[in-house]
């Protein structure tokens, strides 16, 4: 695909994060394959999310903030009836609620409030910081901070399919948004509570998951085919 030198130059990578690994996890990977330090990402993914994580090399990584900003695209499943502290399947159970007795097309009506400008607090266990502190590390020392609340804008909120107590959700929102925030609040306004329990990013502007590279196959695309010198 790329040379060395085009690696160095800069590159924009649309690397299929796996569940289990961090964003910081597949550049360091990217790094250890390349030898090039001059490695980012563009817009994190939780450990237990997958899907598409765009990757920058050499001078692309001026590209970052950009890239970041673009409108980004979520398949996933909301669990109903219980909440969990992260609002993830990482967390443990903090709240369970009787599971709503709703159609599909009443769920829908409720995601919908969730369309548009919309106000969200942001999760405890975020990397968002509170008097100079990440709000994932005091809540891991059990310190209660009141998260803060942010404006993030959500173009469609759609609730695929709905056999209680999961509903799988497709979710096209703007830079700083918190998916998992919104599957809390959905159960919230449903009358219930609701954790996020699964998360795929299939979308960041023109780049799709479905062009990118599995995790698995980066030695042999990087190594491989990458590493030698570009002639001439």
């Amino acid at each position: 695909m790329y040379t060395r030198r085009e690696l160095e130059e800069g590159v924009v990578l649309c690397i299929d994060k796996p569940a289990g690994w961090t964003s910081f996890d597949v550049v360091a990977k990217v790094r250890a394959l390349t030898g090039i330090k001059k490695v980012g990402h563009a817009g994190t993914l939780d450990p237990f999310a997958t899907g598409l994580l765009l990757v920058a090399t050499g001078r692309a990584t001026k590209k970052i903030a950009s890239l970041t900003g673009l409108v980004k695209e979520y398949e996933g499943v909301v669990e109903f009836g219980r909440e969990t502290d992260t609002l993830d399947p990482t967390g443990k159970v903090v709240k369970t609620c009787p599971v709503p007795d709703l159609s599909k097309d009443a769920l829908q009506e409720i995601a919908n409030r969730f369309v548009g400008e919309i106000e969200q607090r942001v999760p405890a266990y975020s990397a968002v910081k509170v008097g100079g502190k990440r709000l994932y590390k005091l809540a891991r020392k059990g310190k209660t901070v009141e998260a803060p609340v942010r404006r993030v804008t959500v173009e469609q909120f759609d609730i695929r399919s709905w056999r209680p107590p999961l509903a799988e959700i497709f979710v096209r929102c703007h830079a700083g948004t918190y998916v998992r925030a919104l599957a809390r609040d959905v159960g919230i306004a449903a009358g219930s509570c609701a954790y996020l329990r699964e998360l795929r990013r299939v979308r960041i502007g023109p780049y799709s998951v479905e062009d990118a590279i599995p995790v698995e196959r980066l030695a042999d695309v990087l190594v491989a085919q990458n590493l030698p010198e570009s002639k001439g």
